[in-house]
């Protein structure tokens, strides 16, 4: 699981700017799918045929990223920016990052702004001294994220950039080598632009028409600095999704979940997130509707570049989606 983390932390993959993972995830999942392929948005879909056809599952996982895009350029060679997807000014200050084509850069913020800071007054510093010179390296539209960062702490936790949701990749990755036969056709979904609006999600699950459906994601924990009031903590295991504020999850996909991990003695813990939403919502509501839910890794600094989780929890996450695979959903 580790290695598969630092593989896809290293990869760019700010949203709309995917394909380097993309190709990264069919490169290393053909030859354990029956059918790999890339969408017209940019979805990789991994197709494993199951023990019966009467059901369909869908499982997702973004790939993208939050980033910067460049807005304007300077006199004095310093980079503009715009967010892309949801962006903490505070998170995201004094960092290095790095642009598509490998300039790179730090982020610092216009300390003359006499306001509450915000991402457009976030500024990135190239080296440049002016202009024309910072215009051979980057352009208006550019994108650019924090380099790959990947760092272990005490026990099994580790911090890196772009765990959101880089970490569900990894986990479905291993899971469909893992699952070597499904219970139904199952589909391994590997969704573009969920940071911008669930957008990948959307028509892939239209072109799938799932009858059940399972999102892979990061959720916020209770014993994150300053957090509000949950119940959600880094080691307590994988945590099943209750609701948030995009999706209430199906009770028959949530109890399944629970019983699963019971039968099976994978620690879970029960997640409600009051703010923030995932590819379930998209799943849930396509056509006519899937049985939806979702397994969420407790995370903390969500949306930072030292985003922390407990490999521990992951590993429970793995363990849960393979057996409700291979098991079925019931």
């Amino acid at each position: 699981m580790y290695e598969t983390i630092k593989r896809y932390t290293s990869a760019f993959s700010v949203s709309g700017r995917e394909k380097y993972l993309a190709n990264l995830i069919c490169e290393e999942l053909k030859p354990y799918t029956d059918s790999i392929k890339v969408d017209a948005m940019g979805n990789v879909i991994a197709f494993k045929k199951g023990k019966s056809s009467a059901k369909k599952l869908m499982i997702a996982s973004h790939m993208d990223e939050i980033g910067f895009i460049v807005t304007a350029i300077d006199d004095n060679g310093y980079v503009r920016v715009s967010n892309v997807g949801g962006i903490n000014p505070i998170y995201s200050s004094y960092q290095t990052v790095k642009f598509e084509n490998g300039t790179k850069g730090v982020t610092v913020i216009d300390t003359s702004v006499k306001k509450d800071y915000k991402v457009k007054d976030l500024v990135i510093d190239i080296g440049a001294s002016s202009k024309k010179e910072a215009m051979k390296k980057v352009a208006v539209g550019d994108l650019c994220a924090p380099v790959a960062n990947l760092t272990r702490l005490m026990g099994k936790r580790i911090a890196a950039k772009a765990l959101d949701d880089r970490l569900g990749c990894a986990i479905a990755s291993v899971s469909c080598k893992n699952a070597k036969t499904p219970a139904y056709d199952t589909y391994y979904v590997f969704t573009v632009q969920e940071e911008v609006g669930l957008r990948g999600s959307l028509p892939a699950a239209f072109g799938i028409m799932p009858d059940y459906s399972i999102a892979i994601d990061v959720t916020a924990t209770g014993d994150t600095v300053g957090a509000k009031a949950m119940e959600v903590k880094l080691g307590n295991g994988a945590a099943i999704k209750l609701m948030d504020s995009s999706v209430i999850c199906s009770q028959f996909m949530v109890d399944s979940m629970v019983n699963c991990a019971k039968r099976n003695g994978i620690k879970y813990q029960l997640e409600i997130l009051e703010g923030g939403g995932t590819d379930t919502r998209s799943m849930q509501v396509t056509g006519s509707g899937s049985h939806a839910g979702c397994i969420s890794i407790p995370t903390r600094y969500i949306h930072s570049p030292v985003e922390t989780i407990d490999l521990k929890d992951a590993e429970a996450c793995e363990k849960l989606l393979t057996t409700l695979v291979t098991e079925g959903i019931e």
